[in-house]
Order: C-alpha cells, then sequence, then structure tokens
C-alpha cells in the first residue's frame, strides 16, 4: 500500500467558505461548509484516484461523489481511519446505485436494475425514446385545467445521459389527463400510458 503524504488544510473550497475540516487519512480531507461539504483530495491522492472513479477536480461532494473515494481507498480506510464499518459499507452501495458505470468499471461486478436507481431510470427513459413524456403538470387550480383534470406538457425524448436524465425535443405539446390517472402514474409518465387528450396551447403558455 502507497504511502501518501499528509496535505496542509484547504483554504477554500468550490462549495463556500471552509467552516470545519478534519484530515481523514493522508491527503484527504473532509470539509463543512454553510451550505455543502464534501471530500478534498491531495494533487497525490486525487492522481491515485482509478480513471473510473476520478471526478475532475479533486472535490468530492458530500451527498455521492465522497463515495468513490472511499471506495477507491477502501483498505486503508477500514485499516487506518476512523470511519465506521458501516458508513465504509454504504459507500459501496452508493456507488452502486448511483454511479453503476463507474462501480461495475472500477470492481468488474454486474450492476442489477434493481440495485441501481439510475440505471432503473435510464432504461425507463431508454424504453421511451420517440415517445411524447409529461415535463410539467398544473392541478384544477389552474384556469384552463377543468375539475378532475390535470394539465400536462410535454415533449418527445430525444435522449437519456448516463444518470437517466432525459433529453427532450424543443417541441411541446399540452393535454388533459385524469387526475387519478396522473396520481398514480409511474415515471416516466408518456402521454399514451395517461390517455391524454391534446388541447391548444393555454393562454400564456409558450408552444
Amino acid at each position: 500500500m502507497k504511502n501518501f503524504a499528509h496535505m496542509p488544510r484547504p483554504q477554500c473550497s468550490e462549495w463556500d467558505a471552509i467552516e470545519e475540516a478534519e484530515e481523514i487519512l493522508p491527503g484527504i480531507w473532509s470539509v463543512l461548509t454553510a451550505s455543502h461539504g464534501g471530500l478534498i483530495l491531495s494533487g497525490e491522492r486525487q492522481e491515485a484516484m482509478p480513471d473510473a472513479l476520478r471526478i475532475e477536480g479533486g472535490s468530492y461532494e458530500e451527498d455521492v461523489n465522497w463515495s468513490h473515494v472511499v471506495l477507491a481507498f477502501e483498505t486503508e480506510f477500514q485499516e487506518h481511519s476512523k470511519l465506521p464499518a458501516a458508513h465504509i459499507a454504504l459507500a459501496r452501495d452508493c456507488v452502486r446505485c448511483w454511479h453503476p458505470d463507474a462501480f461495475a468499471a472500477f470492481t468488474g461486478e454486474a450492476v442489477t436494475q434493481d440495485e441501481s436507481y439510475v440505471l432503473k431510470r435510464r432504461r425507463a427513459y431508454q424504453a421511451c425514446i420517440g415517445e411524447l413524456c409529461v415535463t410539467a403538470a398544473w392541478g384544477s387550480w389552474a384556469d384552463w385545467v377543468p375539475e378532475g383534470k390535470t394539465g400536462v406538457v410535454g415533449s418527445v425524448v430525444r435522449s437519456v445521459d448516463h444518470l437517466g436524465h432525459a433529453k427532450y425535443e424543443s417541441a411541446r405539446q399540452y393535454a388533459l389527463v385524469d387526475a387519478k390517472a396522473y396520481e398514480e402514474r409511474t415515471e416516466p409518465a408518456s402521454f399514451a400510458s395517461l390517455n391524454a387528450e391534446l388541447i391548444d396551447c393555454p393562454p400564456g403558455m409558450t408552444r
């Protein structure tokens, strides 16, 4: 196992001014700001990050990306850090769920749809490429939506990125759907699955 050099306390972060900081392993600082936080790596640590897990810049935010660092140096965290074992296990689950491609590339382990929200979402939207899908909705409080209906706007799904985010055609289409059917929808919600009734663009809206 390589011995990494200690790193001076970071003076700033991409999230905000640093309020608290702790070097949890040599070259890996856990920082907190008023709004966010995460892990900041030394240049040496960043260079040692596996290609599949490396994120440009050396800052790994606290919601998901921190888990890349823990997974990359898992043995070292287990043997030399104060991080609880459950937290180290969580890192593996976090990468598997939110960055399944990175997890599979690094570990060589296949990720199933049941293990990854992102994989499940990505496949669902891939199945809807070319279909008109809902992107926003209004209740009957809107003056153009009758009682018992939900007003929706949608566009055709053009493609899906690696995180399961759909990209849409620019043209919009408006419709009315049964309010109960909309409440019980599954995502992505296609106009076809909701038996949408196409309508003209409501006043004040854009096509």
